[in-house]
């Protein structure tokens, strides 16, 4: 399915390079958005609308601003040839921005069809489910930090499912885990044989326990085509099974295009999600340690001190389960799966060991009441290594203003998209009604 659009017309009515752009944007969107009829502005707009298409500004803008500012479902400037919005137009835009109303002006055509991924993702999300697998969140290990996650409460999984239509399905991490254990090793073998990671240091019993949570978390989303992310309380309710869904969440990803998290965040898993599926832009995971936080940070990672480098007051390491994050492979510049690093899991466990190109990240997390998230210009300056510590490669990563983003982080969980996403970020705040913080 794509994005339903209507565009509208001033009272003036449709001329002929109306007409014309008309029949150009449905060329150049065939692919992204079904173009409806044009109505005139002030019109019933159709319930099966995603969004309203403005073709064309004119004089009359200011004349009916009434009747755009009363226009609930998201506009779209489309004006200029190219299928975005027309510099020509930027009166007009401040205009209503001025009067309280929020537009969509993309200035790529690829803007325009994340736009309508977007439109489409906001109509189809209504419906779909994560899947989650947990017991008892917050009594496990290290219950100390865990019951104070927000993502663990239900009034996360309620707002999630009122805001956005997703349903939170818990299932029994437990149960998981001794569903796992009943695979036989012939048949994990055999699933192994056709992915074939690169592997170090693992036993061939860690490795067939890694595949054997693959093929059951598989076979819980294959029977509900509902399921679009997934997580497990993986560190918390470790006890539950003698490994980590970290290979797991790369397989998923790569065969299904299943989005996951780690820890059972909801919060990350629903960043991600929007994300990934509306800009189909590279995506990961990871803790933050920034450099001001000082000896917390440094306790946690079990190491001495950050690297040296200028302005540290503007720097944070990335780090989570004992490297740099959890990366898909088809992202990765390098990717290893090894040992595990971390206490908390089974000594049978495993991690991800990847890293990527140096260069612009976009930083994002939705606020916890789902009303905001947090869209951030940063740069991947390199990799550090500390051998006997529980971050054997963490990344450095540049932000603008490290005080800043102190008092502005919701959490130590942080998303990351692989390259400079800030605009696309910026509409699709708008399209799901997201208010936008930065430094």
């Amino acid at each position: 399915m794509k994005a339903t659009l209507v565009p509208m017309y001033f009272q003036s009515g449709m001329d002929e390079d109306y007409q014309k752009q008309l029949q150009l944007m449905r060329s150049l969107l065939k692919d992204s958005a079904e173009i409806l009829e044009p109505i005139a502005l002030g019109s019933v707009i159709p319930e099966s609308a995603d969004g309203v298409l403005f073709l064309q500004l004119v004089v009359d803008v200011y004349r009916q601003d009434k009747a755009i500012l009363k226009i609930s479902k998201p506009i779209i400037l489309v004006t200029s040839e190219f299928g975005t919005f027309s510099m020509w137009d930027w009166e007009i835009y401040t205009y209503l921005r001025e009067k309280g109303k929020e537009l969509l002006f993309p200035n790529s055509l690829d803007q325009t069809k994340r736009i309508c991924r977007a439109l489409k993702l906001k109509r189809e999300a209504k419906g779909h489910k994560f899947l989650v697998y947990q017991d008892d969140p917050g009594k496990g290990f290290q219950s100390e930090i865990f019951k104070r996650f927000y993502w663990f409460e239900e009034e996360c999984v309620q707002n999630i499912r009122s805001k956005f239509g997703i349903q939170v399905e818990k299932k029994s991490f437990e149960a998981l885990g001794n569903r796992a254990k009943e695979v036989s090793d012939e048949a994990a073998e055999k699933v192994w044989q056709l992915w074939k990671r690169t592997t170090s240091g693992l036993s061939n019993r860690s490795i067939l326990d890694a595949v054997k949570l693959y093929m059951v978390v598989k076979a819980d989303i294959l029977e509900d085509s509902a399921i679009v992310g997934v997580g497990i309380n993986c560190l918390n309710e470790s006890h539950h099974c003698n490994t980590t869904p970290c290979l797991a969440w790369d397989m998923l990803f790569e065969e299904l295009g299943i989005i996951w998290i780690c820890e059972a965040d909801i919060m990350s898993l629903l960043t991600k999600y929007l994300a990934h599926k509306t800009l189909e832009a590279p995506i990961m995971m990871t803790n933050i340690y920034p450099f001001l936080m000082g000896d917390a940070a440094l306790k946690h990672e079990k190491i001495e001190s950050f690297p040296e480098v200028e302005e540290p007051e503007n720097h944070v390491l990335l780090a989570h389960c004992g490297y740099f994050g959890i990366v898909p492979c088809c992202y990765a510049k390098e990717w290893t799966l090894r040992p595990k690093v971390l206490d908390i899991v089974d000594e049978n466990a495993h991690a991800i060991d990847a890293t990527i190109s140096t260069g612009p990240m976009t930083m994002i997390k939705i606020g916890p009441l789902l009303n905001k998230i947090l869209v951030v210009d940063s740069k991947l300056e390199g990799f550090v290594e500390y051998p006997n510590s529980h971050c054997k490669r963490g990344g450095v990563l540049r932000v603008p203003d490290g005080r800043q983003l102190i008092k502005k982080f919701y959490s130590h969980h942080q998303v990351f998209l692989i390259g400079n996403w800030n605009m696309d970020m910026q509409n699709l705040a708008k399209v799901f009604e997201l208010n936008v913080e930065t430094v």
